[in-house]
């Protein structure tokens, strides 16, 4: 399932340099900049709480924007930086890329776990353990996965699930070549000594 395409709200700022970034956060806007597809950088504001809200939500660096800026046709736009107060962790600067709909992109995509009651391993007191609980992919940007999804029915304890045991979205694709791990089905403490114990004895 595509992501649906968010609109995201800028001003046009003047003037570039520390000075300008200065006073728009003097304003209580955050600066930044629009950069990419062969147009010259378009310096931006936003408002700070605005902006804010926005990064509390979560994914702000994996999600394709419909950037509006007044006076300017609206643009698709990647997240490609927040720089941050290093003492106060808050926004003190965002850099966004110009993208097309068929651009390939790299991008951090969620994973999400489905059907832990169908699987032995969790119903005899295993846990899952995941390793990656978002994978990096190669997406087209018009078309961005909310997530990809691993199903756990029967899996048992000691079952490990690797990137190539998972449907991808069409037009998907691991950045990394090699087959790694995203999750495994972990055996219960008291199972681990248990097992321990009759091996001792044996």
């Amino acid at each position: 399932m595509a992501r649906e395409i968010a609109d995201l709200l800028a001003e046009v700022r003047t003037g570039t340099g520390k000075g300008a970034a200065r006073q728009a956060r003097r304003e209580g806007t955050v600066p930044g900049i629009i950069y990419g597809d062969g147009v010259a950088p378009q310096p931006i504001k936003m408002k700070y709480n605005y902006l804010l809200t926005k990064l509390r939500q979560g994914r702000f660096l994996q999600t394709l924007f419909n950037l509006k800026v007044e006076g300017q046709p609206d643009v698709h736009v990647i997240c490609r930086g927040v720089q941050r107060d290093v003492v106060k962790d808050l926004p003190t600067h965002v850099d966004f890329m110009r993208i097309h709909d068929e651009s390939r992109i790299e991008l951090f995509i969620h994973v999400d776990f489905i059907n832990h009651e169908a699987s032995p391993g969790l119903k005899r007191g295993g846990a899952l353990t995941v390793v990656r609980s978002e994978v990096e992919l190669e997406v087209t940007a018009g078309d961005i996965p909310d997530h990809i999804t691993v199903d756990l029915t029967g899996k048992v304890i000691g079952d490990v699930i690797h990137i190539n045991d998972v449907v991808l979205p069409e037009g998907a694709k691991p950045t990394i070549a090699r087959n790694f791990v995203i999750a495994n089905i972990a055996a219960p403490s008291g199972l681990v000594v248990e097992e321990t114990t009759e091996e001792a004895t044996a």
